[in-house]
């Protein structure tokens, strides 16, 4: 993952995002996604999280999941980056068959600041990401410190992980080259 478009100046505003795989190299199947969303004009990945497996949640018949976190710098709308990242996932080969079942790649907006919505296409802050472990540890490592959600999302991935919600183990770490000096992971 290396070239000249790896390193882009941040523009715009913060987004995060949950990336999770179960299907195929499901490391690189994040990785790439990473890459991808990062090649696109007006998205920067600027952090990203350790690399968890953990339990499939709802739909359990199917294989362990990878699960990450990133944050963006974007000049994208919300709609507008939501609808980037489903491009990555169609690129990657997700298919939509079973609610909560097996997929390659799958990509969630969860905060994006300023950003209150809730339309049929998006919901912004995610509507369930307090709920699941697996979203709440790898956000906690890419939240900005400052991040006014930041003491309840600390809070509700406490409260997950006491109750040993989505079988959460530490997995491995993608490298990421750095926005900044300042976003080292």
């Amino acid at each position: 993952m290396t070239g000249k478009d790896d390193i882009k100046a941040p523009a715009g505003r913060r987004a995060y995002i949950a990336l999770g795989s179960n299907l195929g190299d499901r490391e690189a199947q994040l990785a790439e996604a990473l890459r991808r969303l990062h090649a696109r004009d007006g998205i920067t990945v600027d952090r990203v999280s350790a690399v968890y497996e953990t339990d499939p949640v709802g739909y359990v018949d199917q294989p362990k999941f990878l699960n990450m976190a990133a944050a963006l710098t974007t000049e994208r709308q919300p709609l507008d980056l939501l609808r980037e990242m489903l491009e990555v996932e169609r690129e990657l080969g997700r298919v939509r068959n079973i609610r909560f079942g097996p997929r390659t790649i799958d990509l969630d907006l969860l905060l994006m600041d300023g950003a209150e919505l809730a339309t049929e296409e998006l919901t912004l802050p995610h509507p369930r990401m307090m709920e699941r472990a697996f979203v709440l540890v790898p956000l906690l490592e890419v939240l900005d410190e400052h991040a006014s959600c930041r003491p309840a999302v600390e809070s509700a991935a406490r409260a997950a992980l006491s109750q040993g919600k989505d079988g959460i183990a530490r997995w491995t770490t993608i490298t990421w080259p750095c926005a900044s000096a300042h976003f080292e992971n």
